[in-house]
Parts: structure tokens; C-alpha cells; sequence
């Protein structure tokens, strides 16, 4: 496993009551302290990722100690999204780009999926191959909303406090199990079903 992102905390999140949106970011908090030595001892890299510079100043802390803390470590990359938007991040990505090209510093030539995959907050990392959403919901809440393309999804019930490695495993299983086409056509012709199996026609 190369990475994985965990969706932590969305811009949306901040309309929540002002003592739930501090609870969050004490468990946060709370999260680096207690986790930190199992990310190191397991070769753990830590990132996040999202509008970081808008979160306190403590949290903000916390979470390059957890950087710097990681930074030798060659293992997965585990990525959190805090104050994330799929749709902001693009937004401020067209935003980066009007001001390069205003500056003379980029073309419309210069633009394809590579460049934007290299300047989206997921710096040209691999896009995911699956996307776990759980607690029963049937929409992907403005996650990822580039990089996940081609990504198959796997919708589970469980809440994501009570997600355990067995959920975890069972979603795996059930990617396995698909056959991945990329908009193109099933192998020999056939047809992908729901099921992940490929019918000949």
C-alpha cells in the first residue's frame, strides 16, 4: 500500500457548533500524540493535506511535529485531509494558474492532466485505486474530486468510528474482485458487471 488519505475534517465542517468543531481538534491533537511512536515503529510517512495555514496555531504544530517526526520513514504515505475541499482545491489550483500565466510564467500549452495532477495537494502522487465510503451515505462529499476518476468505490455501512482492519480487508477483497477497465472495454470483449465479474457477450 503506497498511500492512503484519510478524509478528516472538511472546509464544510466549520458550519458545524463551535464546540464540536474544538472537540475535533482536540482529539486531533490528541491523535498525533498517542500515534506518532506507532507511525515511526511501523515506517509510517505523515502528511496533511488541505488548507493547513487556516487551522490554529497549536494544531498547525502538531502536525509537523508529526511531519518532521516521520520524515525518515519510507513506509506508506498516510495522508489527512483537514480542512479540505475537493472543489476549493481546484479552485485555488485555476487561481495559482491565471496568476503564473498573468506573470509570464506559464503558457496554455504548459497545461495537461499531468501539470494539474503536480500542482493539486496530492503532489503528483499515484490517484487511488479505491475509495472506501462508510457509514452507509451514497455520494463522495467533494473528496478528491480529480484524482479519484477512475477510482473504484466501495460503499460500507459502518460508521468510520467503529471501521475496524476486518471492514478494511472486506473492502480490499471486493476491489480484488473488479475488474478495472479505465473507460476502456472488459478483456475479450466482455461486459463489467456490478459484481465485479466479466460476462461474454
Amino acid at each position: 500500500l503506497e498511500v492512503m488519505t484519510l478524509y478528516a475534517f472538511s472546509t464544510e465542517n466549520w458550519k458545524r457548533p463551535r464546540h464540536e468543531v474544538s472537540t475535533l481538534m482536540a482529539l486531533l491533537k490528541e491523535y498525533i500524540n498517542r500515534e506518532l511512536e506507532n507511525l515511526c515503529a511501523n515506517n509510517l510517512r505523515f502528511r496533511p493535506i488541505g488548507r493547513i495555514d487556516q487551522l490554529e496555531s497549536s494544531v498547525q504544530r502538531e502536525l509537523q511535529r508529526a511531519v518532521d517526526g516521520t520524515a525518515e520513514c519510507t513506509g506508506t504515505l498516510i495522508q489527512i485531509a483537514l480542512n479540505y475541499s475537493g472543489r476549493q482545491e481546484l479552485t485555488d489550483l485555476v487561481r495559482g494558474a491565471v496568476a503564473e500565466a498573468a506573470a509570464g510564467n506559464l503558457t496554455p500549452k504548459t497545461i495537461d492532466e499531468d501539470w494539474i495532477s503536480d500542482h493539486l495537494v496530492t503532489g503528483g502522487g499515484p490517484d487511488p485505486d479505491l475509495l472506501i465510503r462508510t457509514s452507509g451515505e451514497q455520494r463522495i462529499s467533494n473528496f478528491l474530486l480529480w484524482q479519484v476518476a477512475y477510482a473504484e468505490i466501495y460503499f460500507c455501512p459502518v460508521l468510520w468510528p467503529d471501521f475496524t482492519t476486518i471492514n478494511l480487508l472486506q473492502a480490499i477483497l471486493e476491489f480484488q474482485r473488479r475488474d478495472r477497465r479505465f473507460g476502456g472495454l472488459a478483456p475479450s470483449g466482455g461486459v463489467f458487471t456490478p459484481a465485479g465479474t466479466t460476462r461474454a457477450e
